[in-house]
């Protein structure tokens, strides 16, 4: 009989009748005490055992037991309890004499199947608090674990994080996010705001990648600058364009690093702060001002533009023209980009996405209990943002390369 794709693997019907027996209901399979526990116990049972033999059979050059040499043999068997996702299993260990036998399967002091952590962090990395996390699993599952155990289960995180955050970067971005978001965060004591900085970059393949996550106590040009200078100990020697928002001081920084960057001041942040000026009536008019400013096609149309905002509200809002003029350098790159490249640069929406994603993992957690905490849940959640991305469409980043490469030549040449 050929094996056909459909039957390749698959246990006879035979076979499960065999296995199912009395089996009358869904609980009776499904359940806490079923089927599937009882033969998850028994499987790991029978793949210890011969994995034991195996063991046996190596010491002895692979001698039939009767003709052994060796005086380690079998000895009996302890009982060990394994969480499971389907609940604690007990199972039967086998021992040998010389107590050589190292399980693969399940190593020596092992209490959690695989599987098992990472419903733990799935549900760490979204948000779901410690204590919550021991009741779902006791729900879910019928195991009963302390917070002590998520705990340890979340510290084997910290590794990944320091390799992450360490991990080479490539020589040339397209295009850079920089900004900070604040976490509740207990130190000392007390729960404080600390502020998030995260660090975003858009490749010359059109590839999102986060470079990386730090705390501090507040956010600042002088810390974004030590950021920076990270980043380029860690390869990244050039980025194109860099968006940020208006921070002040933050253009110096950038620029003692990444001379040649072009910094983008997000235009979004600004018409936010120009309507912290205004009354409620007139900000519908002057939200359609400002739209002139930055739709406008060419640098010479949007200082025009300006010019009416100042004619038109300067006298009400003296503030408005003063800002706009003020950093006007900032404001006013994108300008010179092609429609498409403006649309990617001219705000930090980019970054702004995976802030939202931040926010909605804390939003139920009140605040951290430490620095570490807070990294270890930012850092999972972003770790299953990332899985989310794909790669851009190729006529669309096609497109942008094109003008990426008109506009900054071999500055943009994918040479890594």
């Amino acid at each position: 009989m050929k094996t056909t794709a459909s039957t390749k693997g698959r246990i006879s019907n035979e076979a499960l009748d065999a296995i199912i027996g009395e089996a009358k209901t869904p609980e009776d399979v499904f359940g806490r005490e079923g089927l599937l526990k009882r033969l998850t116990a028994q499987l790991m049972e029978r793949m210890l055992g011969a994995e034991l033999g195996h063991h046996l059979a190596m010491q002895c050059g692979g001698a039939e037991p009767a003709a052994r040499t060796t005086k380690n043999r079998r000895n009996g068997r302890s009982a060990k309890t394994v969480q499971t996702d389907r609940g604690p299993v007990t199972i039967a260990v086998p021992r040998d004499r010389d107590a050589s036998f190292a399980p693969v399967i399940l190593p020596q002091h092992t209490r959690r199947l695989p599987g098992f952590d990472d419903k733990i962090l799935a549900l760490y990395s979204r948000g779901t608090s410690t204590r919550d996390i021991c009741e779902m699993m006791t729900d879910f599952y019928g195991v009963d674990i302390s917070p002590e155990l998520v705990s340890q289960v979340t510290e084997a995180v910290r590794e990944d994080i320091v390799a992450w955050q360490a991990r080479p970067l490539s020589a040339c971005y397209a295009v850079g996010w920089l900004d900070a978001i604040h976490l509740k965060i207990r130190s000392e004591g007390v729960v404080q705001s600390k502020a998030l900085y995260v660090a975003v970059g858009l490749d010359l393949a059109g590839n999102k990648e986060i470079f990386g996550l730090w705390l501090e106590a507040t956010e600042g040009a002088k810390f974004w600058q030590r950021v920076l200078g990270e980043l380029r100990a860690r390869g990244l020697a050039d980025m194109l364009i860099l968006c940020c928002d208006g921070l002040k001081g933050l253009p110096a920084a950038v620029a003692a690093l990444y001379p040649q960057t072009t910094v983008q001041s997000c235009i979004v942040h600004q018409i936010r702060y120009c309507l912290s000026f205004v009354s409620w009536q007139d900000r519908k008019a002057l939200v359609a001002s400002l739209r002139g400013i930055y739709g406008a096609p060419t640098e010479a149309a949007a200082l025009e533009a300006l010019a009416d905002v100042e004619r038109t509200w300067g006298t009400r809002y003296p503030m408005i023209y003063q800002s706009w003029q003020r950093n006007w350098e900032v404001r006013r790159p994108f300008l010179e980009l092609p429609p498409e490249l403006r649309k990617l640069v001219y705000t930090t929406n980019q970054i702004e996405s995976i802030n939202a994603s931040i926010r909605r993992t804390v939003a139920g957690k009140g605040h951290f209990t430490s620095d570490e905490a807070a990294l270890k849940s930012v850092f999972l959640t972003l770790r299953n943002l990332a899985k989310k991305w794909g790669r851009r469409e190729p006529s669309h980043w096609k497109t942008i390369y094109t003008q990426l490469n008109i506009y900054f030549g071999d500055r943009a040449l994918k040479t890594n």
